[in-house]
Protein backbone atom coordinates (compact mmCIF):
# COMPACT_ATOMS: atom_id res chain seq x y z
CA UNK A 1 0.00 0.00 0.00
CA UNK A 2 0.87 3.66 -1.22
CA UNK A 3 1.14 6.26 1.82
CA UNK A 4 0.94 9.52 0.16
CA UNK A 5 0.70 12.83 2.07
CA UNK A 6 -1.71 15.42 0.53
CA UNK A 7 -1.42 19.12 1.71
CA UNK A 8 -4.08 20.65 0.03
CA UNK A 9 -7.19 23.67 1.61
CA UNK A 10 -9.17 22.98 -1.13
CA UNK A 11 -11.74 20.38 -0.39
CA UNK A 12 -12.36 19.92 -4.48
CA UNK A 13 -9.43 19.18 -5.44
CA UNK A 14 -8.36 16.89 -2.83
CA UNK A 15 -11.56 15.25 -4.17
CA UNK A 16 -10.42 15.22 -7.61
CA UNK A 17 -7.00 14.02 -6.28
CA UNK A 18 -8.57 11.08 -4.26
CA UNK A 19 -10.78 10.66 -8.05
CA UNK A 20 -7.16 10.48 -9.82
CA UNK A 21 -6.03 8.30 -7.53
CA UNK A 22 -9.38 5.86 -7.75
CA UNK A 23 -8.83 5.84 -11.45
CA UNK A 24 -5.25 4.67 -11.61
CA UNK A 25 -6.71 1.30 -9.31
CA UNK A 26 -3.38 1.73 -6.96
CA UNK A 27 -3.47 1.06 -3.26
CA UNK A 28 -2.76 4.04 -1.26
CA UNK A 29 -4.00 5.64 1.78
CA UNK A 30 -3.81 9.74 1.05
CA UNK A 31 -3.08 11.72 4.73
CA UNK A 32 -4.58 15.24 3.67
CA UNK A 33 -3.13 18.03 5.52
CA UNK A 34 -5.30 21.34 4.95
CA UNK A 35 -2.74 23.59 5.95
CA UNK A 36 1.19 23.56 6.10
CA UNK A 37 1.42 23.09 9.82
CA UNK A 38 -0.40 20.19 9.70
CA UNK A 39 1.67 18.55 6.99
CA UNK A 40 4.58 19.22 9.06
CA UNK A 41 2.91 17.49 11.95
CA UNK A 42 1.93 14.44 9.63
CA UNK A 43 5.26 14.07 8.37
CA UNK A 44 7.07 14.56 11.80
CA UNK A 45 4.06 11.83 13.52
CA UNK A 46 4.84 9.26 10.48
CA UNK A 47 8.69 9.79 11.09
CA UNK A 48 8.14 8.83 15.08
CA UNK A 49 6.11 5.90 14.38
CA UNK A 50 8.13 4.37 11.51
CA UNK A 51 5.65 5.06 8.82
CA UNK A 52 6.95 5.58 5.75
CA UNK A 53 5.49 8.12 3.00
CA UNK A 54 5.90 6.89 -0.06
CA UNK A 55 4.66 10.64 -1.61
CA UNK A 56 4.46 14.23 -0.67
CA UNK A 57 1.84 16.26 -2.67
CA UNK A 58 2.10 20.03 -1.96
CA UNK A 59 0.14 23.13 -3.10
CA UNK A 60 2.27 26.12 -3.02
CA UNK A 61 -0.50 28.30 -1.50
CA UNK A 62 -1.17 26.30 1.83
CA UNK A 63 -2.06 28.88 5.01
CA UNK A 64 -0.33 28.68 7.96
CA UNK A 65 3.28 27.30 6.35
CA UNK A 66 3.25 27.56 2.42
CA UNK A 67 4.13 24.61 0.50
CA UNK A 68 7.95 26.03 0.23
CA UNK A 69 8.18 26.10 3.72
CA UNK A 70 7.14 22.56 3.87
CA UNK A 71 9.59 21.17 1.19
CA UNK A 72 12.20 23.07 3.10
CA UNK A 73 11.25 20.84 6.69
CA UNK A 74 11.47 17.87 4.34
CA UNK A 75 14.65 18.18 2.45
CA UNK A 76 16.60 19.31 5.84
CA UNK A 77 15.74 15.99 7.41
CA UNK A 78 17.23 12.97 6.04
CA UNK A 79 14.65 10.76 7.30
CA UNK A 80 12.65 12.36 4.51
CA UNK A 81 14.66 13.94 1.65
CA UNK A 82 14.67 10.91 -0.26
CA UNK A 83 10.91 11.46 -0.64
CA UNK A 84 9.50 12.12 -3.48
CA UNK A 85 7.58 15.57 -3.69
CA UNK A 86 5.19 17.44 -5.95
CA UNK A 87 4.25 20.73 -6.08
CA UNK A 88 0.53 20.82 -7.35
CA UNK A 89 -0.59 23.96 -7.33
CA UNK A 90 -2.77 26.57 -9.39
CA UNK A 91 0.00 29.28 -9.27
CA UNK A 92 1.45 29.63 -12.83
CA UNK A 93 4.25 32.09 -11.25
CA UNK A 94 7.63 31.25 -12.45
CA UNK A 95 8.86 32.14 -9.53
CA UNK A 96 7.00 29.69 -7.43
CA UNK A 97 8.22 27.22 -9.93
CA UNK A 98 12.03 27.90 -9.55
CA UNK A 99 11.93 28.40 -6.06
CA UNK A 100 10.20 25.06 -5.71
CA UNK A 101 12.52 23.65 -7.73
CA UNK A 102 15.45 24.96 -5.89
CA UNK A 103 14.38 23.58 -2.97
CA UNK A 104 14.08 19.91 -4.12
CA UNK A 105 10.85 19.54 -5.56
CA UNK A 106 11.06 16.77 -8.17
CA UNK A 107 8.03 17.88 -9.84
CA UNK A 108 5.59 21.20 -9.92
CA UNK A 109 2.43 20.74 -11.84
CA UNK A 110 -0.04 23.40 -12.69
CA UNK A 111 -3.55 22.47 -11.61
CA UNK A 112 -5.66 22.69 -14.46
CA UNK A 113 -9.62 23.62 -14.72
CA UNK A 114 -9.97 20.88 -17.61
CA UNK A 115 -11.46 17.44 -15.48
CA UNK A 116 -9.23 15.28 -18.00
CA UNK A 117 -6.04 16.91 -17.14
CA UNK A 118 -6.78 16.83 -13.55
CA UNK A 119 -7.39 13.02 -13.51
CA UNK A 120 -3.97 12.71 -15.92
CA UNK A 121 -2.19 13.92 -12.55
CA UNK A 122 -3.17 9.98 -11.83
CA UNK A 123 -0.96 8.93 -14.10
CA UNK A 124 2.09 10.85 -13.32
CA UNK A 125 1.67 9.91 -9.33
CA UNK A 126 1.50 6.06 -10.26
CA UNK A 127 4.78 6.65 -12.33
CA UNK A 128 6.51 8.50 -9.58
CA UNK A 129 5.14 5.82 -6.98
CA UNK A 130 6.16 2.65 -9.18
CA UNK A 131 9.74 4.02 -10.28
CA UNK A 132 10.22 4.49 -6.18
CA UNK A 133 8.83 1.00 -5.46
CA UNK A 134 11.23 -0.63 -8.57
CA UNK A 135 14.35 1.38 -7.27
CA UNK A 136 13.75 0.63 -3.56
CA UNK A 137 13.59 -3.51 -4.88
CA UNK A 138 17.12 -2.96 -6.83
CA UNK A 139 20.34 -4.40 -4.65
CA UNK A 140 23.31 -1.60 -4.49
Amino acid sequence: MFRILLAEDNPGDVLLFREAMKGRNLPCEILVAEDGYKAIAILKAAHSAGTRLDLIVLDVNLPKHNGDDVLREVRSRDSLADIPVIMLTSSASPGDKAAATKLGANLYIQKSSDLEELLEVGKVVEGILRRNQDARRQPD
